[in-house]
């Protein structure tokens, strides 16, 4: 990484964006850093700066939805001049998001940024975050290498995102670039902090009301299902590791757990943890997404969308031979679900009946 050029990063003041701030900072003592923020966001995004305590991090208003990213003249000239490293993180990670909300953002925001990357004259790494489920319908075990194999897209959020990254790598011969893939993001494995219960958190939900109802814990999902999730800290890591590895251009990486625990594990390792007890109650897994198309329901759950249950009867695996050769290295590996799950727990009942943790609506 330069020491004289701008790094610029775009998805501030995201949960994850946060983090791989904090980090380049501490990596790297003369780094200056240029985020991207919505307007919308500005307050939220000058609390995180305020929050990290650096006067070497740039707030600059911009829409990554716009041509040049809605930025006057002078910014996206001096972002030309002096970028020498881009991460772009900024993207809508609903599952129930709507296409014509996903596009602009996931899709003609990546292109935009694509534009700044091939017109800086100093760029030495776009770091791109793509997904694990650009892999979308495809069953069985997926590599690294793999993008377009025919498959078909569970929503929006999973065909947009493999959109973006054909855009991404049909310019890596002009763009140094390195691709990350991670799968399921939870929260950190140490404290278990996390911006919002989405994702696994709603089976937590689930097990909250059942302890509170004293009803059984229902258990669904397919047992010989992975279902992939990887711990904040370990994401920022193993990209701040391979930002800053030469051998990681043109690398395609997977930042997911290579022995991904199964969705009735994860339910039942989550149960223990919280209420002591474990799930005794089968309830088929299409039950459940019917269920969630009420709407008192859903709310019941804090919103949690029916989209979601096809990730825990999915079976596929990600190789990670490319993130291993790389990671290793660096000291780096995936931690196994069983290692954080108290961390996890431990934070969802602190902070359980707080509503800044609710995700948005679904479709928004």
């Amino acid at each position: 990484m330069s020491r004289a050029g701008l790094t610029f990063l775009t998805g501030f003041p995201g949960f994850i964006a946060q983090r791989l701030v904090a980090s380049l900072l501490a990596r790297d003592g003369e780094i200056r850093i240029v985020a991207l923020t919505e307007r919308k966001m500005r307050e939220q995004a000058r609390t995180a700066v305020a929050k990290l305590g650096s006067g070497r991090i740039q707030l600059l208003e911009g829409d990554i939805r716009k041509r040049r990213l809605g930025l006057s003249s002078e910014d996206y000239e001096r972002l030309s001049a002096e970028t020498a490293t881009a991460y772009h993180l900024a993207a809508i990670y609903a599952l129930a998001v709507r296409r014509e909300r996903a596009q602009p953002i996931n899709v003609d925001g990546t292109g935009n940024v694509l534009e700044l990357c091939a017109s800086c004259e100093r760029l030495e790494r776009l770091n791109y975050v793509s997904t694990a489920y650009v892999a979308g319908t495809r069953r069985g075990v997926v590599y690294e290498h793999e993008l377009v194999l025919g498959q078909g897209f569970k929503n929006h959020y999973e065909s947009t995102k493999f959109q973006a990254e054909l855009w991404v790598r049909e310019r890596m011969s002009d763009i140094p670039t390195t691709i990350y893939r991670p799968a399921i993001v939870v929260g950190d494995s140490k404290t278990g902090e996390t911006q919002k219960f989405d994702g696994p958190y709603y089976m937590l939900r689930v097990i909250s009301l059942m302890e509170r109802l004293g009803l059984p814990i229902p258990q669904f999902g397919r047992s010989e299902a992975p279902f992939n999730v990887v711990p904040v800290d370990f994401v920022v890591d193993a990209m701040v590791a391979a930002g800053g590895d030469p051998a990681a251009v043109g690398e395609t990486l997977h930042l997911v757990d290579p022995e991904p625990i199964s969705a009735v594990k994860l339910l039942t390792v989550m149960s223990r943890s919280y209420s002591d007890r474990e799930p005794s109650l089968r309830v088929p897994t299409p039950l459940v997404a019917e269920s969630l198309r009420v709407p008192a329901v859903r709310r019941l759950f804090k919103g949690a969308p029916r989209e979601g249950i096809r990730y825990l009867n999915h079976p596929v695996r990600f190789d990670t031979r490319r993130a291993d050769d790389l990671l290793e290295r660096n000291g780096l590996h995936c931690p196994r679900f069983e290692q954080y799950a108290d961390a996890s727990v431990r934070f969802f009942r602190e902070h359980e009946d707080d509503s800044a943790y609710s995700p948005p609506p679904p479709g928004v």
